[in-house]
């Protein structure tokens, strides 16, 4: 059956004008039909068999469990006899076969359809625990030019990148992304670098300077002269890292698989010892009486419990998770937290907000709030990031000021006359140009600043910088505390000394600047050859292909881009960076309550084994000991919901 509604990424777009209700009928999903009907029919054969022993007491019996069994059971023992045929014989699946085909041949059908019933619940359990998210790199897709303007002989031609050819000039509209690396030939630019450096500072860029496929023109139309291909670009790269990276990142085993490798060929040579060696002990030896406590041995030894009391486990960790503001894609994702030693993060939109904010005002000798307001009337004219920082941080509403001869000069700032006032306010170059002495060391460390001239007179500065987070603080200070964490590091694209600045702020260990995504790539690649284990925070498109490098990806979900979401392990939907530290301590617990319950699940079974083993314990006894402990089991992995972080 076709499903009518579109849907996409989990959600679904339903046709509203089509009748959707279901007219009495209850759904029930298909991969849960089999375990009910299993468990209906499985009871209603119990009930026949107590209330008359006659009847299911011969091939009717056998013939009624042993359909029920090839549906419960039969995909089991076919993923078994796969695995037997390529030499894997240490496995759950095969113990689960042995042993309840085991049960059928000492008649014990029921005992032996409980067991895999139960093992397939915990499959269930453990499918809705774990729920994988697929990674795709289709949103990076999206960031890439579909068409290009070429410039020939006086004309407009519409191509795809992928058709220009090096050497030709293209044309770039305000807000449109660059399609090809190339020269500036037009005079100045203004551009966004955020999809390739990840800071949300403006670059500004004059005539003959380089510029990259996926920074975004936020002024006047710009001619570009191109010297790639389109697959030799800046953001071609990006993708190809992106692919690269999810190739060398190895998968997680899951902890029942590495269980079941040591567990499962134990009991097995248990069984067969328990056939064998009272051969050598016991004076009347009876071949079938130990047979068939052998049999009874491989049904209790299935480890139904322990199978569930595992995913159970984990999907108590992502229920906290998700109470939290952090989604884990996938179990594996918390037991990889256990072994982080190392916590790598991207700085603007992770630990800063990305948002221009004014920091300082610096006036000389002249009044302070004059200043301010002369500057910001005359940035108002102005629609550049920075200019609209000002203006929102002055507040002029119906002033008085009256603004004539406002002009931008190209790269370097904004110049006009606000009523009397001869006012310059732009960068170093702007002073420079117009030979106004000042003192230039004096913003040899500054992030982003607006230097100011009234009346040809130097008067001042006003320092822009994307503002820390809240928590940030908090955030370093509570990774510090955590005593596995050696390294806390801070990659960036923003200059060394604002980076620098920053880290000494929060107390981050080590911090690198000036970085591209290949940039970044190498650093991580470095401390993984040293061994360490990896969680990389970030929200930018450029950091897409680190955090699908790290051990554990991790992406600010709120703001990031969709391109981080997708190839993250760990979202943090929040966007708060304190959230790391408490996604570690999640991983943490849920670890050790996932111990807890294994320890729980394997004391139990070894008792029962070894009762089972002496003749003392049936197979109905080691399917309710199974339950009681999956009861225990789920009762622990609750408590990971009611902890505080």
């Amino acid at each position: 059956m076709s499903n009518e509604n579109e849907c996409k990424d989990g959600a679904c777009a339903i046709d509203f004008t089509k009748d959707t209700k279901p007219k009495g009928i209850i759904l029930i999903k298909k991969e849960y039909l089999i375990p009910i009907l299993g468990f209906l029919f499985l009871v209603l054969g119990i009930a026949f068999d107590f209330f008359d022993a006659s009847f299911f007491k011969n091939y009717i019996a056998l013939s009624w469990f042993g359909v029920i069994y090839l549906f419960v059971g039969g995909p089991i023992v076919l993923r078994a006899f796969k695995l037997l045929i390529k030499g894997d014989i240490y496995n759950e699946f095969v113990l689960m076969s042995v042993a309840t085909i085991g049960a059928f041949i000492i008649g014990s059908y029921a005992e032996g359809i409980a067991v895999m019933l139960f093992y397939v619940v915990g499959e269930l359990f453990q499918e809705a625990a774990v729920n994988k998210a697929k990674r795709s790199i289709e949103a990076l897709l999206k960031v890439q030019v579909e068409e290009v303007i070429v410039l020939k002989n006086g004309a407009q031609i519409i191509k795809h990148p992928k058709k220009v050819k090096i050497g030709e000039v293209i044309l770039t509209k305000p807000g449109q992304k660059i399609a090809l690396d190339g020269i500036l030939v037009s005079n100045f630019a203004t551009l966004n670098t955020a999809a390739l450096t990840g800071e949300s500072v403006p670059d500004t860029k004059t005539k003959g300077e380089t510029v990259l496929a996926g920074m975004v023109n936020l002024d006047k139309p710009i001619e570009i002269k191109t010297t790639s291909k389109y697959e030799d670009t800046k953001l071609s790269k990006i993708l190809k890292l992106v692919q690269d990276a999810v190739g060398r990142k190895a998968k997680t085993q899951l902890l029942i698989s590495r269980l079941a490798k040591i567990y499962t060929p134990i009991v097995f040579w248990l069984a067969v010892a328990l056939v064998i060696l009272p051969y050598f002990f016991i004076e009347i030896y009876v071949f079938q009486i130990w047979f068939q406590r052998a049999l009874i041995f491989l049904v209790i030894s299935c480890p139904c419990a322990l199978v569930i009391s595992i995913p159970l486990g984990y999907f108590g960790g992502i229920g906290a998770g998700s109470k939290n503001g952090i989604l884990f894609k996938g179990s594996n994702f918390l037991d990889l937290m256990t072994r982080v030693d190392t916590v790598v993060m991207d700085k603007t939109g992770t630990l800063t907000k990305g948002v221009f904010e004014v920091q300082e005002v610096i006036a000389i000798n002249f009044e302070k709030n004059l200043l301010l307001k002369l500057v910001a009337v005359l940035e108002s004219n102005s629609t550049h990031p920075i200019a609209e920082a000002i203006v929102k941080y002055v507040k002029v509403e119906n002033t008085n000021f009256i603004a004539s001869k406002i002009e931008e000069i190209s790269g370097h700032g904004m110049k006009g006359k606000i009523n009397d006032y001869e006012v310059l306010a732009g960068n170093l170059k702007l002073l420079e140009k117009f030979n106004i002495p000042f003192d230039n060391a004096l913003f040899l460390n500054t992030e982003t600043i607006v230097v100011i001239a009234i009346n040809n007179i130097y008067a001042g500065y006003i320092s822009i910088a994307d503002t820390i987070k809240d928590d940030a603080k908090d955030a370093i200070n509570a990774l510090h505390r955590i005593k596995k964490i050696t390294d806390i590091i801070m990659l960036s694209g923003d200059k060394q000394q604002v980076v620098d600045e920053i880290a000494t702020q929060l107390g981050i260990d080590k911090a690198i600047g000036g970085l591209l995504p290949e940039g970044k790539i190498n650093e991580v690649e470095k401390l993984k050859k040293q061994g360490k284990t990896i969680a990389f925070i970030g929200d930018g498109i450029n950091d897409a292909p680190v955090i699908t490098l790290s051990d554990v990806g991790m992406a600010m979900g709120g703001l990031g881009s969709d391109a981080a979401i997708e190839t993250a392990d760990v979202i943090i939907q929040t966007d708060q960076p304190s959230k790391i530290a408490t996604a570690i301590q999640i991983g943490n617990a849920t670890n050790k309550i996932i111990w807890q319950n294994i320890y729980l699940a394997l004391g139990v079974k070894i008792l029962v084994l070894i009762l089972g083993a002496l003749g003392m314990a049936t197979m109905w006894e080691a399917v309710i000991a199974d339950v009681g402990v999956a009861l225990l089991a789920i009762l622990n992995a609750v408590r990971l919901q009611k902890m505080s972080w």
